[in-house]
């Protein structure tokens, strides 16, 4: 079963706590701090990989998540690093963010893009030692990894794409000229899923993808065909065949017109590639049929009559689609693919409640995640920090007064203004 678009459901790995311990000797009363930090979260990534044909893994299973790392411990025993999440895809995948901003055009075997980045790992108490604070009594709990959903559609990469309307014998040439094996049959719609395959040609080597049947209104969801327009996007040729058979009720110069205005009403950009037309079942087509009378009603150079069944008139078509492509490549470079560079999230932002402020931000929320807030010497580390970082300074800006409600995380404390009260002057790692 060919899976062309997914939603995935991911979570990057939650950091690990970080500890308190000491080891007590003599002349020191107090012990040494020798609580280790956790280990930071795993990251997710989205790699592209040749070796994976389509996203049916995903929608099958579609939540993914990656290690969480491991907590500190005494003897400055530090945390282990969550495990990566590596999602493999198809090449040729989009990623798109919950917002559904593109933020990936994946090509390239081994292209890829961070998704979600792990949660920090919380500093044993070792960690904040200083000039001041010879013995700290608190460590950090491990940051919560990002959690998010993503879109992914993959869009077939191939040189040539192959359409048609539907049975007019799309299926039966890429099974003639490759080593594809589609489901053939004499009934419209057979082909319900992309085929890609490999076409050798004398020296040359082109790749063909057979695209399900369009008809007229495909571009506005009609038939199959606008689940699979995107595909034709990637192919560098288009060639389109025409059906000349007495079951075809539309003429092949309807067909071309057709299939044309479905292409420009999808992507003015397709109708300017490099393109081949064949009149396809030639077999079938009346004795008397011209051809060079419809390339020139069609405005083509040459209109190719092949037959997949009886073998004719393979070989001169097959050079021109392979010519096509090779113009192709000359005229436009190959795609390179795309990774977007995410702006950096605020470190926090201030929002006025019914009940006070609460402020969001990673660099906020990390500031007070420590283990006992009901400790004196914790409760002003974290006074400084927020200080420190600038939290109290946008609550004052914002007009927040003595005695408000200010909510960071799940904890909940009255404001009061740092200029007013005096404030440990410890000095932070």
């Amino acid at each position: 079963m060919f899976v062309d678009q997914v939603q995935v459901h991911l979570r990057a790995g939650n950091g690990g706590a970080g500890v308190v311990s000491y080891v007590r000797s003599r002349g020191k009363p107090k012990g040494k701090p020798i609580g280790g930090s956790g280990g930071a979260g795993g990251d997710v990534y989205i790699a592209a990989d040749e070796a994976i044909a389509t996203l049916l893994i995903y929608q099958r299973n579609p939540h993914h998540s990656a290690k969480d790392g491991t907590h500190g411990r005494g003897d400055l025993q530090h945390g282990r690093r969550g495990e990566d999440l590596v999602l493999k895809v198809p090449l040729g995948t989009t990623v798109y963010d919950e917002e559904g901003t593109m933020i990936a055009d994946l090509v390239k075997h081994g292209q890829q893009v961070k998704a979600l980045e792990g949660g920090r790992g919380g500093g044993g108490n070792a960690a904040f030692i200083s000039s001041k604070r010879r013995a700290p009594a608190f460590s950090e709990q491990g940051e919560y990894g990002d959690a998010a959903s993503f879109t992914l559609e993959v869009r077939l990469l191939a040189d040539a794409a192959l359409i048609g309307f539907p049975n007019a014998g799309k299926s039966t040439l890429i099974s003639a000229i490759s080593a594809a094996k589609p489901k053939i049959a004499d009934y419209p719609f057979t082909t319900l899923e992309p085929n890609l395959g490999v076409v050798s040609i004398g020296k040359r080597e082109f790749v063909v993808a057979d695209i399900p049947g369009l008809i007229e209104g495909a571009s506005d969801g009609r038939g199959l065909g606008h689940e699979f327009l995107r595909h034709v996007e990637r192919a560098r040729a288009l060639v389109v065949l025409l059906d000349p058979s007495p079951l075809q009720v539309v003429s092949p110069e309807e067909q071309y017109s057709v299939l044309l205005e479905e292409l420009r009403r999808h992507s003015v950009d397709l109708i300017e590639r490099p393109r081949v037309v064949a009149l396809s079942k030639s077999d079938l087509a009346p004795d008397d049929f011209d051809t060079d009378a419809l390339a020139s009603a069609l405005g083509e150079d040459v209109v190719f009559s092949i037959s997949a069944v009886v073998r004719r008139g393979i070989e001169p078509f097959l050079h021109a689609v392979a010519d096509a492509v090779d113009r192709a490549v000359r005229e436009e470079p190959g795609r390179e693919g795309f990774i977007l560079h995410r702006p950096v999230r605020e470190r926090f932002e201030v929002f006025a409640t019914p009940t006070g402020w609460e402020v969001t931000g990673r660099a906020a929320e990390r500031a007070v995640r420590l283990d006992d807030l009901t400790v004196p010497q914790t409760a002003d580390f974290v006074a400084r920090r927020l200080e420190r970082i600038g939290v109290d300074t946008a609550l004052r800006e914002a007009g927040a007064v003595a005695g408000d409600e200010v909510r960071i995380g799940e904890l909940v404390f009255e404001y009061s203004d740092p200029d007013d009260e005096e404030i440990d002057d410890g000095e932070e790692e």
